[in-house]
């Protein structure tokens, strides 16, 4: 999942400056990314991401398990971020890497957002247990692209999920150069 910048280093000192680039083109695959996801309740979508990642991550994933860790940090706080975004996030112990599902619904979910906006772009990620660390990096680079207005109007505007994939992967890439 890291592109180190010295070959070869990786530390789990989390004193150390960040010195990997995130490659989401292997958190996220395409066959995850969709526009146009028809659902009505926050369970209903954490639920289709679920089987999306199981999809395709079948090693990294067991769908039950996977909604257990959203739904539970979900109860914690809302994962809602304001602007209708949210990042449904949980670290489990049976993922070995980090991977994600990136869905645009067709119309808003109520997810308990600061702003109260209903949600149509929605970011599941799920992160080895231990990789505290992983799993804040990727956050942080997460909420650095959605937080640009610019951004979130080219992700709604994409009219293909490969549109929407590409669009996004870009946008990721450039939030880790700011």
């Amino acid at each position: 999942m890291w592109s180190p910048a010295t070959p070869g280093h990786r530390s789990n000192d989390p004193h150390e400056p960040l010195t990997r680039v995130i490659e989401f083109d292997k958190i996220l695959k395409p066959g995850c990314t969709c526009i146009g996801v028809d659902v009505r309740s926050k369970k209903a979508i954490l639920e289709e991401a679920c089987e999306r990642l199981a999809n395709e991550f079948p090693d990294e994933v067991e769908p039950r398990r996977l909604l257990e860790g959203l739904l539970a940090r979900e109860r914690l706080g809302s994962t809602g971020l304001g602007e209708g975004v949210a990042i449904p996030h949980c670290r489990l112990e049976a993922c070995d890497e980090p991977v994600a599902c990136f869905m645009r619904t067709s119309s808003g979910i109520d997810f308990d957002g600061p702003d109260d906006r209903p949600v149509d772009l929605l970011l599941v990620l799920a992160v080895p247990l231990h990789e505290q660390r992983t799993h804040l990096e990727i956050l942080g680079a997460l909420a650095r692209a959605f937080d640009d207005p610019a951004n979130l109007g080219q992700l709604r505007r994409a009219t293909t999920d490969r549109e929407l994939f590409d669009v996004l992967q870009r946008q990721l890439v450039r939030s880790q150069q700011e």
